[in-house]
């Protein structure tokens, strides 16, 4: 028989229950506040609770990058104008020009930008 542990999965799978309306409210009240899984584990390990895993509160590392990522974001149609590019790939009515290369490499190095400011704002290594 497999082991609940020692599947492929790195947290074994949630447990659910079902509760009364009265019973969740009483939960609830009894919770004030804590999530709920919280206060559970805590009812029921106390003090031998495994701490559990949480990202921070605050990912962003760097706010003027990630400042810089938003105004390039409203400040350019990019989103509007690779939609177009690709209904015109799509219908076989983009032209290949020379203006219509120049247009692809701009989109692509705006984005390749964008993706360094949002990986510099959120402090990760490309």
């Amino acid at each position: 028989m497999k082991d609940e542990f020692n599947n492929k999965k790195p947290y074994p799978s949630p447990f659910c229950l079902r509760l009364t309306f009265e019973e969740r409210a009483r939960l609830e009240r009894d919770a004030a506040g804590m999530a709920l899984g919280a206060y559970v584990r805590d009812c029921l390990f106390g003090e031998d609770a495994v701490p559990r895993k949480t990202r921070g509160k605050f990912p962003v590392k760097d706010h003027e990058a990630l400042g810089r990522v938003l105004a390039a974001l409203g400040g350019s149609r990019l989103a509007s104008n690779v939609n177009q590019l690709a209904k015109a790939v799509n219908t076989g009515s983009l032209p290949v020009t020379p203006e219509t290369e120049d247009d692809l490499i701009e989109a692509c190095e705006a984005i390749q930008a964008m993706r360094r400011d949002l990986l510099d704002a959120l402090g990760k290594q490309p």
